[in-house]
């Protein structure tokens, strides 16, 4: 399975199941320092699952018997009994740590047997390896996974077999995840989050979802409530290796209600499926591999398509979301009329409180280009606690930057000197080397009519 790279905001990656090469993948310094110590999330605080168990019964079937690329699989397929996991290769030092934790939560909220080991022969195997050599293997993938080996070596050699066909699995025994060792280090753990979540239960990503990682936008980073609620449901007992579409959907309506009661008493929603040609004017629009004329007309078609569609969720949001960030180069207005569009539309969908996020980063940075600090600030003030919760630090740390600068428009000097400070911490987790950390806030600072280039 292969991600296409969607760099939707600030810094999002990616995880697309094509024949025997559908290996579920997450779309692509740690050095010594010199700026202030690496922050790091404390506790989670996952949100449960808001919608309604009929959707979300739909939402299991519709992500455990499909690959992203439409292909359907004939059978469950899962681990059964206790899982090991190993960590080989050249393993940057957030990556234990970061692992660690999801184990950790794997077990608490999913009720997951699974387990760090030190030998060889674990059931699922992290190799942590260059970015180079991920791309020579998968070129739109910063990380992905595949089934029946162990090493990347071994994935060159039989990507083309029906080794490490996904359709072939009715049991998992032996799974491989390679995650870069020179990516920032909340990319690589953000990879260990979607491959890990794939290699243990779904494969597919659906752009209806607007609470989860499995979904191609890439808005969610780590597991959510949703997510952990369809892991556990993958590992409840009443289900085993094997079985077909009809066996599980026969037995979900009993899990998700022993699972997820609260879910009995909402009403479904019914979210439409999504249509390709979406997924492929939007893939086009932010992917890699196209040129700007390509990518604005991509987007202008996959937001003639939302409206077509009828669409007045999420989806038809980030169509304007993806049209304001193709244009914002070229055209500021016309881009902050779509992310205006955009935080409309998220602002009337339930589960969208990351989204605003990533639009109020966009209002906000144009208010402040306009010398606006207040409206800024007003914009800013209510996302960042959203990004915290949601443990994207890149994102926290922009916002955080964003902040200062509308500070100091609005005449607060020290106490922007202070966010900018503290900015820093969260932006060496979220970006990594310090040149990156430096590039964001100097390209955060120019926006300032203060300090750009008429400053």
């Amino acid at each position: 399975m292969r991600r296409v790279i969607l760099p939707i905001c600030l810094l999002l990656g990616a995880c697309v199941p094509g024949r025997y090469n559908e290996m579920p993948t997450r779309a692509a310094l740690q050095q010594e320092s010199t700026m202030p110590p690496m922050k790091s999330f404390s506790a989670p605080r996952p949100l449960p699952p808001q919608r309604s168990n009929r959707d979300i019964q739909r939402d299991f079937l519709d992500l455990s018997f499909q690959l992203e690329s439409g292909r359907m699989l004939q059978h469950l397929s899962r681990f059964e009994g206790p899982i090991t996991v190993q960590v080989t290769g050249r393993p940057p030092p957030t990556l234990i740590p970061d692992l660690n934790r999801l184990l950790h939560r794997l077990r608490t909220e999913a009720g997951i047997d699974i387990s760090r080991v030190s030998d060889s022969g674990a059931n699922i195997t992290i190799e942590a390896v260059s970015r180079d050599d991920i791309r020579r293997s998968l070129p739109k993938a910063a990380c992905f996974v595949v089934p029946n080996i162990s090493r990347l070596s071994q994935y060159r050699a039989a990507r083309n077999s029906r080794l490490t066909d996904w359709s072939q699995l009715k049991e998992r025994k032996k799974i491989a995840i390679f995650v870069p060792s020179d990516s920032s280090p909340q990319e690589v753990r953000d990879c260990l989050h979607e491959e890990l979540a794939q290699a243990l239960g779904p494969l597919n990503d659906l752009y209806r979802l607007s609470d989860s990682v499995f979904n191609d936008d890439n808005v969610h980073a780590v597991l959510t409530g949703f997510d952990m609620l369809v892991l556990r449901t993958y590992y409840a007992p009443e289900l085993r290796s094997g079985m077909s579409r009809r066996e599980v959907e026969a037995r979900l309506p009993g899990i998700l209600s022993r699972l997820h009661p609260a879910g009995d008493h909402v009403a479904p929603r019914f979210a439409g499926s999504t249509p390709r040609a979406w997924i492929e004017a939007i893939q086009t629009a932010l992917g890699p591999g196209s040129r700007p004329n390509q990518r604005r007309l991509a987007a202008q078609d996959a937001l003639r398509i939302a409206k077509a569609v009828g669409w007045s969720d999420h989806r038809r949001a980030f169509s304007h979301f993806a049209l304001g960030r193709i244009t914002q180069a070229t055209d500021p207005d016309y881009a902050q009329d779509q992310f205006v569009a955009a935080e409309q539309y998220y602002k009337r969908t339930p589960g969208t409180d990351l989204h605003r996020a990533f639009s109020a980063a966009q209002l906000a940075a144009y208010a402040i280009s306009q010398g606006r600090g207040e409206d800024a600030l007003m914009l800013l003030g209510p996302h960042l606690g959203t990004a915290e919760r949601y443990e994207n630090a890149a994102l926290l740390a922009t916002l955080m930057m964003l902040r200062a600068e509308a500070l100091d428009l609005s005449g607060r000097v020290s106490e922007a000197q202070s966010i900018r400070l503290d900015s820093l911490g969260w932006a060496r987790y979220g970006y990594g080397a310090d040149w990156a950390v430096r590039a964001k806030l100097r390209e955060v600072t120019a926006l300032s009519p203060l300090k750009g280039p008429n400053g």
